[in-house]
């Protein structure tokens, strides 16, 4: 009998532990996985979500524990009738005060005197609670005050500016720009320049500081976050931004990409906003750009600029240094004035009509022409000038001097020749660079390409014949063989694709010297130009007795920032640059006044008026040496004077 109950009892037993638990205990009712909702759990509920809310939560509760501790502790002093001696009928509100004084500050409990031992430990019991709070309270405040630091490191805070300049993205160039918008933004009142980038918003400041000698009185404001995200560029204010400047990530393996990825983002709400300045590095991504940016956006094709530039620069000595003149702030520049009275005045005119003013050009129909034909009628057309700033631009003609006609040249240039260049280094850009050589050069003439690196392409050409040769770019005798008299141009490129900055300019540096150290020992002066990527080394590069030095990054970073203040000066650069219209000569002044004479700066611009031709600065020989600008003046007054020397080269625009 005992045997069989103590089976069924096994039987029942194995029973109820097969079966789910369906309750909690035994009467409840509640499932056990079902979320409980009972006072208290909607109170724990609701105190967690307060403090999720952060610091100012923390603090809030903090006092209110506060008040109940003191709220607690009068009631206890009215109720037991604890008072300090000598103030028997002092009220509650009064008490609630002293009890506030006691949590707030311990030495509150060395003023109770001789005291009653009651109240001075219920005194000491609140002071030590108090203790707790206050110190919990610094702590959290402490902690707040550290997030929010933190959060101001990282550079997330919205930018609440308008008519501001916006850069979106990092590079090298950033420090040109920021400098040259420095200067144009002397003129404007409380100038803000608003930095948004993928790195850290203080070391970007640091970085700013250490390379931007001055910011006369502009602000700089760094932010942290991807151009390409929404959210984050919404930190930068675009929208109320004067203009945006968008560079190419230099250590991305797809700059362009990402260029037009932010593009994308910046006209994600429209085509109406501020206007845009793309850097592109591949020519072949320039449509697809030019789909995204619509008409507000002006993009610059690095690679073009570069190459463009080298080769106008190589084609006469002095003409870097005009081109820098022109597109930095730091000196002369290029402006529009449409306010004039010159209405009904000849071209001619016109270019003897402002004294500390040159005016190169005109728009019609927001078409710029330079150096149109000397007998324009002007008539409602918009002035292309060269000044210093545009505070000298005014209306009226002020030019006092007349030109003296009798004092102009008559010498005319010879029959062109073929001519023997010599291109050391190869890079991306240096297959425009021999396309625009070829541009120039006269039928019959020959390049020879001297390379470490690279596999020259050479485009299909029509004037020059082209020798590439592999060799060594910094050893001797190899560019004995090729250093030879009778070259009229060399050009020196430097290994940007194969090395870093700093090792390619300084194998082009080494290449520099040897180049010049040969062409001394032969009786002619053969310009020699060469490519740059750090501005630090072109002192370097003046040892070397260099012609010309052209900074890729800075010269891009110049027209970046002229164009984001004025786009109409897209069209006027890229006549400047382009093989098709006027360009910039440094011609033989004996072309335009008698040699040996003192002219003025009128009378030169008279002589390139009879030659169809515009003048727009002076080269003397006798200031070149030790000169930084190769003796160029660019934009003198119509009065200045200069003595005619041998050597000397009037810079004017001409069609060829």
């Amino acid at each position: 009998m005992m045997a069989r109950t103590g089976q069924q009892l096994r039987q029942r037993t194995a029973k109820a532990m097969a079966q789910p638990k369906a309750a909690t205990g035994a009467g409840t009712g509640r499932v056990a996985n079902a979320p409980r909702s009972g006072l208290g759990d909607r109170m724990r509920y609701a105190f967690d979500n307060s403090m999720s809310r952060g610091t100012p939560a923390l603090i809030a509760w903090l006092c209110v524990v506060t008040l109940a501790l003191i709220l607690l502790f009068t009631v206890i002093v009215s109720i037991f009738g604890l008072r300090e001696e000598g103030d028997p009928a002092r009220g509650f509100f009064r008490d609630l005060m002293q009890n506030l004084f006691h949590a707030l500050d311990p030495g509150t409990v060395a003023g109770d005197g001789l005291s009653s031992w009651r109240f001075l430990l219920t005194m000491l019991v609140l002071t030590i609670a108090g203790l707790f709070i206050v110190s919990a309270l610094i702590g959290v405040i402490a902690a707040g005050i550290d997030t929010k630091l933190a959060d101001l490191r990282r550079g997330r805070s919205i930018v609440l500016e308008k008519d501001h300049t916006v850069i979106l993205g990092w590079s090298d160039s950033i420090f040109t720009i920021v400098r040259e918008l420095t200067i144009a933004n002397e003129s404007r009142r409380k100038p803000v320049i608003v930095v948004l980038a993928d790195r850290d918003k203080v070391e970007m400041e640091e970085d700013l500081r250490a390379k931007v000698d001055d910011f006369r009185g502009t602000r700089v404001i760094c932010r942290s976050g991807s151009p390409m995200d929404l959210d984050d560029l919404a930190l930068s204010s675009h929208p109320t931004a004067r203009s945006v400047i968008l560079l190419a990530p230099e250590q991305s393996e797809d700059p362009d990409s990402e260029v037009i990825k932010t593009l994308l983002a910046l006209t994600h709400a429209g085509p109406d906003g501020p206007r845009i300045v793309a850097e592109i590095r591949n020519p072949t991504n320039l449509e697809a750009a030019r789909l995204v940016g619509a008409e507000r956006t002006v993009l610059l094709d690095i690679r073009e600029t570069v190459a463009k530039l080298v080769v106008q620069t190589s084609r006469q000595s002095g003409a870097a240094a005009v081109y820098t003149e022109l597109f930095d702030y730091d000196g002369d520049e290029i402006y529009f004035l449409e306010d004039h009275r010159l209405d009904g005045a000849t071209y001619a005119d016109a270019q003897l009509a402002f004294e500390k003013a040159t005016v190169i050009g005109l728009i019609a129909d927001g078409v710029p022409t330079l150096n149109p034909l000397p007998g324009t009628v002007i008539a409602g057309h918009t002035l292309v000038v060269v000044a210093e700033d545009d505070s000298m631009l005014q209306g009226e003609p002020d030019a006092t001097g007349r030109p003296e006609l009798d004092l102009l040249g008559t010498a005319t240039a010879g029959e062109e020749r073929p001519t023997e260049a010599l291109l050391i280094g190869w890079n991306e850009r240096a297959s425009i660079v021999v396309r625009e050589l070829d541009h120039y050069a006269p039928p019959g003439s020959t390049l020879t390409v001297l390379t470490s690196f690279g596999l020259p392409h050479v485009p299909q050409l029509r004037n020059l014949a082209v020798t590439v040769v592999a060799g060594g770019t910094t050893d001797r005798a190899t560019l004995e063989q090729h250093v030879v008299d009778g070259l009229d141009q060399v050009i020196v490129l430097c290994y940007s694709d194969d090395l870093t900055p700093q090792a390619a300019d300084a194998r082009t540096l080494v290449t520099l010297l040897h180049v010049r150290d040969i062409l001394s020992g032969f009786d002619a002066t053969t310009p020699v130009v060469s490519e740059m990527l750090d501005d630090r080394n072109r002192v370097l590069a003046q040892v070397a007795h260099v012609d010309d030095v052209v900074v890729s990054g800075e010269i891009v970073s110049l027209l970046v920032t002229q164009l984001s203040e004025d786009p109409r000066l897209e069209l006027v650069f890229g006549q400047l640059l382009g093989n098709e219209g006027s360009e910039i000569y440094l011609r033989p002044a004996e072309w335009y006044v008698r040699p040996g004479s003192q002219v003025s700066f009128a009378t030169i611009v008279a002589g390139a008026t009879r030659r169809n031709e515009t003048a727009l600065g002076y080269k003397s020989a006798g200031l070149a040496d030790g000169d930084a600008g190769f003796g160029v003046r660019v934009n003198p007054a119509k009065s200045e004077t200069f003595r005619v020397l041998p050597g000397d080269r009037v810079v004017v625009l001409a069609d060829d």
